[in-house]
């Protein structure tokens, strides 16, 4: 866990254009059935979002979504 720690501690001191590279990075590394979501289905939800046609979620809703307490 403290080596968690140390990366969490390294990563935090990079610029936004790196940071979010690791991001991506790591994101790649998992399941892509749990979490893949296109680039075309993510902007046509924000679309949706954005004119109307659905509603977004609190964020209470979307933690009691996800099985987890909000934080």
């Amino acid at each position: 866990m403290a080596e968690v720690a140390e990366l969490i501690k390294k990563a935090s001191q990079l610029d936004l254009a790196d940071r979010t590279e690791l991001v991506s990075s790591l994101l790649e590394g998992l399941s892509p059935a749990m979490h893949y979501v296109s680039d075309e289905e993510a902007i046509q939800r924000r679309d949706e979002l954005l004119e109307g046609k659905v509603e977004g979620l609190s964020e209470a809703e979307f933690w009691e979504a996800c099985g987890r307490s909000t934080p």
